[in-house]
């Protein structure tokens, strides 16, 4: 079991930025993969960047340029630092990973933390 906690969402105008912190617990020596996702109002949650641990990092289109993710080992906590934040990436943000136990892979979500960008 992997216990993830965000925190480090709130409201910003346009323009302005804002990190996210994911806090992983338990057992995380299985991580993979660690991600975050977003869910606007009304629309399905989309993949916003993803680390492959000891790989690359994956981003989405409408983030390349604007949104870093990084991970503190030490600390078991993954990060998103986002700038230039646009009305459009408002949205809940969650935590991600995927825990491989054998050849059973798992994912574990956090419970979302809100961003929400004025125009």
């Amino acid at each position: 079991q992997v216990q993830l906690v965000e925190s480090g969402g709130g409201l910003v105008q346009a323009g302005g930025s804002l990190r996210l912190s994911c806090a992983a617990s338990g057992d995380t020596t299985c991580i993979s993969v660690m991600g975050w996702y977003r869910q606007a109002p009304g629309k399905q949650r989309e993949m916003v960047a993803r680390i492959i641990i000891g790989g690359d990092t994956d981003y989405a289109d409408f983030v390349k340029g604007r949104f870093t993710a990084s991970r503190d080992n030490a600390k078991n906590t993954l990060y998103l630092q986002m700038i230039v934040l646009k009305p459009e990436d408002t949205a809940v943000y969650y935590c991600n990973v995927e825990c491989g136990i054998g050849d059973v892979l798992f994912d574990y979500w956090g419970q979302g933390t809100q961003v929400t960008v004025s125009s």
